[in-house]
């Protein structure tokens, strides 16, 4: 069936749109990723986009896959070992009995968990070994759940391998580490200093309490020393393939299949049965959004977000950083950072844009989406792994965190992180334009 040009250039970004709308919703709990392959499918059925190029789209995203997979497996065979258990607990018995103690612990954790195993890990894997922890120390675990989900966002810039949404805006030309840490570094430091800080006043009542319990010391098994040296090995990897200007998909993979396999072998276990534990859902769905924006982008889609790239630069580099941040840093929650990452950044490619700009967009796609749950990837697993694991030993009840709930916090600790680390950048530029 062949739609003509003249309704195609209706049709086609209605389907998205509506894709985009049912993956934030999930109407009777249907996962995201059925409705946005479902959705590219429909674009693919209709010719709205030819196959072939829908092809060439998937196709680009490879490296992406290859992050995905390798940290999704690290991250199970971390969990599988009772690596992160082990981390929650001794965060616990670090507290030594001060909740606002426990919260600056937790929130290292979540930071270094973010830094490097990216943001998804520290929002599916982490938060469930800190509300196990929190429980087990018979305190309130909002707090702590919420530095789950904000870390995992404001911390995933600080280096490549922190968000995968990194690999997207940049990826087909990820910049070297030691560029990516000139720009990015004070920026990123900002934004873990402020979210930091706003959480920490916004909680004051919770953490001004003391942990009354004894909670049990968790002893790292031997496998699970291994897992921890696999996982330094593979940052010392990742971190010289970003220096050398390589992909950092392929040896993300390659060193978690490395690590996977001596791990396995050393205790006897079947690998397959951890494959299965990977979410090879989220695969499908980043390669749906993938086709979704090359199809919005065939209908001129970037004709239009160059055109309003060139009005922002056109205010100045500075204002035009600050209003470039906080338009992509909002937008992200009305569509998510992973299309919009896609579509940012095939708007800097095509615009050739550098400098504070460019980095402006970065920002606003990371951080962005501590405005609201809808606005990362992270965010969305991070809510359903509160779902899953509600009730519990302290009969807290249901710990699902309505919209409203998150926003209160995030209406604040987003505008506030994202200009602190905007200035950031807008300063470093100056100080490196005056050398």
């Amino acid at each position: 069936m062949m739609i003509p040009a003249q309704i195609a250039h209706v049709v086609l970004p209605c389907i998205v749109a509506v894709s985009i709308v049912l993956m934030l919703i999930r109407p009777r709990g249907i996962p995201e990723v059925w409705w946005i392959s479902g959705g590219a499918f429909i674009l693919i059925a209709l010719r709205l986009i030819p196959l072939k190029l829908a092809g060439q789209a998937v196709a680009k995203g490879s490296d992406v896959y290859l992050f995905l997979i390798g940290m999704m497996l690290l991250s199970e065979l971390a969990r599988e070992q009772g690596v992160f258990d082990w981390v929650a607990s001794v965060a616990v018995r670090g507290a030594n009995g001060s909740c606002s103690r426990l919260f600056l612990l937790v929130y290292v954790v979540g930071t270094l968990v973010t830094i490097f195993m990216s943001n998804d890990a520290t929002a599916v894997v982490l938060t469930p070994a800190i509300l196990t922890a929190v429980r087990k120390a018979r305190v309130s675990p909002l707090p702590y759940l919420f530095v789950c989900a904000l870390i995992a966002n404001a911390a995933s810039f600080v280096l490549p391998i922190s968000n995968p949404a990194n690999l997207v805006v940049f990826h087909t030309g990820m910049p070297p580490l030691g560029t990516w840490l000139a720009d990015f570094g004070v920026p990123s430091l900002l934004s873990i200093v402020v979210t930091f800080v706003v959480m920490r006043l916004m909680f004051r009542k919770e953490l001004c309490k003391t942990i009354e319990c004894e909670v049990e010391d968790t002893k790292l098994s031997a496998n699970g020393k291994l897992v921890l040296a696999g996982l330094a090995l593979m940052i010392v990897v990742l971190l010289t393939a970003s220096a050398m200007k390589k992909d950092l998909g392929l040896p993300t993979c390659l060193a978690a299949l490395v690590i996977t396999a001596v791990v396995s072998i050393k205790s006897k276990s079947n690998p397959i049965t951890l494959a299965k534990e990977v979410s090879w859902g989220t695969l499908l769905l980043v390669a749906g959004l993938f086709v979704m924006v090359d199809a919005v982008e065939s209908q001129g889609a970037l004709d239009l977000t160059q055109r309003w790239l060139a009005w922002a630069s056109s205010l100045g580099q500075n204002v035009g950083a600050m209003v470039v941040g906080f338009a992509v840093g909002v937008a992200n929650n009305l569509v998510n950072n992973l299309p919009l990452g896609l579509i940012a950044g095939g708007t800097i490619q095509a615009a050739h844009a550098t400098g504070p700009i460019a980095n402006a967009v970065l920002i606003g796609v990371d951080l962005g989406p501590n405005l609201s749950v809808t606005g990362s990837l992270a965010t969305i697993l991070w809510l359903l792994a509160l779902r899953k694991d509600s009730g519990g030993e302290t009969g807290e009840g249901n710990l699902d965190v309505s919209f409203w709930q998150f926003l209160k916090i995030g209406a604040i600790a987003m505008p506030v992180a994202l200009f602190a680390a905007l200035g950031g950048a807008i300063l470093m530029q100056i100080l490196v334009g005056q050398r």
